[in-house]
């Protein structure tokens, strides 16, 4: 039988400083039939949801490169959706399977040009559409290569290496023929880092030697920051000539009601440095060819991917926190329900 209704999370109030799942979002019912397909676009049962930091970024009012979610609107996310139907002129057809932002929602009406039919490379299936095929994957990619311009022989340091972006900037970086520098925030993800995937040696940033046993390592080519506060400012004092900083996340101050800034950045100057942001939309054109080189790393076995699954829409605020919490290790999805992921 087919449902009547369908659930949503909204946001309910911004937060100030850390989310406050049970004041910050709401779950809400609504009827299946009020979700109607317009011209090009699609109404899809969502399977999948993509929990990435960068949503942190969306709850504050403020001038970004995506508009923030409004109060009241269903809570934005990527994710994966089976489509159920097809509004006049779509591009896509009952029972595909497309990535897009669907937001925290059982079913979704999403518009044919910001979504894309998954077509899962050999020895891929569709989930990694939301890491290392989708936008973890892409940016990390774009970010090392183009911003970073790594390669061979130059030291690469990761900061958030256990995360989907940074897991794999240090394969990437492996493959180019750095040396590879993971920092992470327990010892089972260093561990993960050094045995599984390969990286030269993994840095716990809670120890108490933590400073100290990075210093010992040397100073570094190309620095892939995705925490930002205190870990940045310590690898602006350990820069080689001509490094190349480059800003993806600031996980550590996304909570922070008055952020933190650095103060070592006059090594910027002395070591003729660059830091340098980015944005993935900025290279939609050239996603074809990110997808075929790392699709073929994972197909082959070169390149590996790790997933934390979390069980069910209404977990998702709570999931949401494990990011900010370092709770995960791999990428964060919420399940939403079944639906093909070959």
């Amino acid at each position: 039988m087919s449902p009547t209704q369908f659930s949503k999370i909204i946001l309910r109030s911004r937060p100030v400083a850390d989310i406050i799942p049970s004041e910050n979002f709401q779950m809400e019912h609504a009827p299946l039939s009020s979700l109607v397909p317009g011209a090009k676009q699609v109404l899809v049962k969502v399977t999948y949801l993509s929990l990435d930091p960068a949503m942190r970024g969306w709850l504050r009012d403020e001038r970004s490169y995506m508009p923030p979610v409004q109060i009241g609107e269903t809570m934005r996310a990527g994710g994966l959706g089976v489509v159920v139907k097809a509004g006049e002129g779509s591009k896509f057809a009952e029972g595909d399977t497309i990535s897009g932002f669907v937001g925290w929602a059982e079913y979704a009406v999403v518009d044919d040009d910001t979504s894309t039919k998954v077509e899962p490379p050999k020895g891929t299936d569709a989930l990694d559409f939301l890491n290392t095929l989708g936008f973890p994957g892409l940016t990390a990619y774009f970010g090392l290569n183009d911003i970073g311009r790594a390669k061979k022989g130059e030291t690469l340091v990761v900061s958030g290496a256990a995360g989907a972006v940074g897991s794999v900037v240090c394969q990437l970086g492996k493959r180019l023929g750095c040396t590879v520098i993971a920092i992470a925030g327990s010892p089972d993800k260093c561990e993960w880092l050094e045995k599984d995937l390969g990286v030269d040696k993994a840095l716990n940033y809670k120890s108490p030697t933590f400073h100290e046993d990075w210093a010992a390592l040397g100073y570094l080519d190309v620095f892939f920051d995705n925490v930002g506060g205190d870990i940045l400012d310590f690898a602006l004092t350990r820069l080689n000539r001509d490094a190349r900083i480059v800003l993806c996340g600031c996980i550590s101050q996304y909570n922070a009601a008055k952020p933190a800034g650095i103060t070592a950045y006059s090594n910027l100057i002395a070591q003729r440095a660059s830091m340098t942001g980015f944005g993935v939309f900025g290279f939609a054109e050239r996603y074809p060819e990110a997808i075929a080189d790392i699709g073929a790393g994972v197909a082959d076995g070169s390149i590996k991917r790790k997933f934390h699954i979390v069980d069910g829409l209404a977990q998702a605020p709570e999931a949401l926190c494990l990011l900010f919490t370092g709770g995960n290790t791999g990428k964060l999805v919420v399940k939403v329900s079944d639906g093909p992921i070959a």
